[in-house]
C-alpha cells in the first residue's frame, strides 16, 4: 500500500491536469511553446503515473480494470468482478 502522501500527489496532478488541458491544447495548438513553459510543470499529463485506484500501487497496473494485478487477483476471487473467473482446464 502505497503511503498517504503519494497518493495525494498523484490526485493533485490528476487534477491539475484536468484544470489546463484546455489551455494547454489551445497553446500546443498555437505553437507557443513559450506560453506551455509558464504553465505548472505538474499540469503536463506526462507527469502522471498509472497507480492502483484502491491501493495506490505503481506496478502490476491493468489499465483495462484501473487497479493492480493483486487487487484484481482478490476481487476476482471473491466474484466482485462480474464475468471474471479463474481458469481452470
Amino acid at each position: 500500500m502505497a503511503k498517504e502522501s503519494i497518493k495525494a500527489r498523484q490526485r493533485k496532478r490528476e487534477k491539475m491536469v484536468a484544470k489546463f488541458a484546455q489551455k494547454r491544447a489551445a497553446l500546443k495548438a498555437a505553437g507557443d511553446f513559450a506560453g506551455l513553459d509558464l504553465l505548472p510543470k505538474n499540469a503536463s499529463p506526462v507527469r502522471l503515473k498509472n497507480r492502483c485506484q484502491l491501493t495506490g500501487r505503481p506496478k502490476g497496473y491493468m489499465r483495462y480494470f484501473g487497479i493492480s494485478r493483486v487487487i484484481f487477483r482478490d476481487m476476482a476471487l471473491n466474484g466482485k468482478i462480474p464475468g471474471i473467473k479463474k481458469a481452470s482446464w
